[in-house]
């Protein structure tokens, strides 16, 4: 039986740029849909249900970071993965898309081998987690690393006392690191292995802005770190905590 042909969503009001990622996309043998704002994409998602929002942040009307809020809020649509394009490539503007739980960020002009890469991994990517979750039906484990616990099937973490929500990308990564207790993930393990990345799309400075957001969710001094610590120039280990 012939596969499903999985659908994509452009969502830029660059015409030309949209004609490009649509061609190239494509031509990889994806359905690819195109929005011109932000309101007009959520109204894609609701109606065609993509499997994939490929999205720019500066869009009249509604900008991508509110659109991806909005996505994270829906349980609906929360689970959709989300790439970022845009112009803005200072760290701020990026940290702004990770804490709206974009999944990748990808800073224009690209080259089309790279979002051509980062697509496959995503994709990838969320086919398991859906396969994953057909498997558990209501009885995925509940995951114990000293003081810090992770319910497989609710995507909440609790820290001591605190129970904290968890983007989709924070979730998996935290889960990879809690299957994987007093173990140094250097980046490229974690790339490779939480985002599906290979070489050819690696960015290291992903792994450590999620780093960051999970500290700032589950640690009580972010600066100084239970949970997630770093080995220098090795990687992370995640411990019980004290």
């Amino acid at each position: 039986m012939e596969e499903p042909q999985q659908c994509i969503l452009v969502a830029d009001d660059e015409p030309d740029l949209t004609a490009a990622v649509s061609y190239s996309l494509s031509h990889e043998g994806y359905k690819v849909l195109v929005a011109c704002d932000g309101l007009e994409a959520l109204s894609l998602v609701r109606r065609e249900h993509p499997d994939l929002i490929i999205l720019d942040i500066l869009m009249p009307g509604l900008n991508g970071l509110e659109v991806c809020r909005r996505l994270r809020r829906d349980p609906s649509m929360a689970a959709l993965p989300v790439l970022f394009l845009t112009v803005r490539s200072d760290i701020e503007n990026q940290l702004a898309g990770w804490e709206e739980g974009c999944d990748d960020y990808l800073v224009k002009p690209f080259d089309m081998r790279e979002l051509q890469a980062r697509v496959r991994a995503l994709l990838r990517r969320s086919v398991a987690a859906t396969l994953a979750a057909s498997r558990q039906e209501g009885g995925g484990a509940v995951l114990v690393v000293g003081s810090l616990t992770l319910d497989e099937n609710t995507h909440q973490a609790t820290a001591g006392d605190r129970v904290v929500q968890l983007t989709p990308t924070e979730y998996r990564l935290l889960r990879h690191l809690m299957r994987h207790p007093n173990q140094v993930c250097s980046s490229r393990r974690l790339l490779r292995e939480v985002w599906g990345y290979g070489e050819e799309a690696a960015t290291l400075g992903l792994v450590r802005w999620h780093i960051k957001n999970l500290r700032a969710k589950i640690e009580r001094d972010p600066r100084h770190p239970d949970y997630i610590r770093t080995s220098p120039r090795h990687g992370y280990i995640l411990t019980g905590g004290t």
